[in-house]
């Protein structure tokens, strides 16, 4: 008798399908669907290599970027259709290439493994992340340093245990917070050059013998360079560890900055007063304004 397939991409070797707990309990898409536009990225680097290599014919290329534009657009309307049957965000994505453009879509898959894909996208995705609060830190550092030029004379006291202790000036105390932040500037920055690397053509651990270009996939996606070791490359994340501490800290320094603009604005202190705009007020009392922003910050 014939045995039953199943419809998964590593299906081949099973009999029966897989129970539907365990479906709902291994999928994963519900949280890395966010990394779905770095996935196809990634794609469309990979297609371009294997047309490179001969592996996949000038048709089947332009047909796979075809259908990988097409897709970003529904994942970017949010008409994408995700299905945890399918487990990933990057088994849904090559599903529905699959309807879209026939056998063509599978084999984009061509020596890759999710191994290395999703590596690759977590980099990707890592990488933008900290192109965008580096822009957004060094706004901070230079409106703080703006700040404390035009503050430069301006006295206030200085606090230990809330209680006066010595005079500083108010721009010096803006620059206390620049240097905090330049520090966390230079952690991103270290974090960012450790993760440029890219994991494709690593594929499940030890490579493919697919005659592969990793030097032209990773220029293609803007890496310094291919990974040195593939099982290095598939199996650890602590880029993503140091992304998380770095977060950590500059949390840490943004919540101290914010916790001193609660206190200046109070009644107690009156030292800076927030625009209406940023602050919020009350059911109750009317002659509240709450430093809403600070407080969650």
């Amino acid at each position: 008798m014939e045995k039953p397939q199943t419809s998964t991409l590593w299906g081949g070797r099973f009999s029966e399908s897989t129970d539907a707990f365990v479906q709902r309990f291994t999928a994963s898409v519900q949280f890395d669907r966010r990394l779905a536009l770095h996935d196809i990225r990634g794609s469309l680097a990979h297609a371009a290599m294997l047309a490179r290599a001969g592996l996949l014919t000038g048709d089947e290329h332009a047909a796979i970027v075809a259908g990988l534009g097409d897709i970003r657009r529904e994942i970017e309307e949010d008409r994408f259709a995700w299905s945890v049957e399918l487990e990933d965000v990057h088994m849904n994505i090559e599903a529905r290439l699959t309807e879209r453009i026939g056998l063509a879509g599978k084999k984009l898959h061509t020596g890759r493994s999710r191994n290395d894909q999703v590596a690759t996208d977590v980099r990707l995705y890592l990488r933008d992340a900290i192109d965008t609060i580096a822009g957004e830190l060094t706004r901070l550092q230079r409106a703080l340093a703006t700040l404390a030029a035009r503050e430069a004379a301006t006295i206030m006291p200085g606090f230990t245990h809330l209680q006066t202790a010595q005079p500083v000036t108010f721009g010096h105390h803006m620059l206390a917070w620049n240097e905090m932040l330049e520090r966390d500037h230079g952690r991103l920055m270290d974090c960012r050059k450790r993760l440029d690397v890219s994991p494709l053509g690593s594929a499940a651990l030890a490579g493919t013998s697919y005659p592969i270009d990793r030097m032209f996939t990773a220029a293609e996606l803007g890496f310094s360079a291919p990974a040195r070791n593939s099982l290095d490359a598939v199996s650890d994340r602590d880029f993503a560890i140091e992304f998380c501490a770095f977060a950590a800290l500059l949390m840490t320094h943004l919540s101290r900055f914010s916790e001193e603009l609660v206190l200046w604005t109070s009644a107690q202190f009156g030292f800076v007063n927030l625009p209406d705009r940023f602050c919020t007020g009350s059911s109750i009392m009317p002659q509240k304004k709450n430093p809403d922003v600070a407080e969650l910050a």
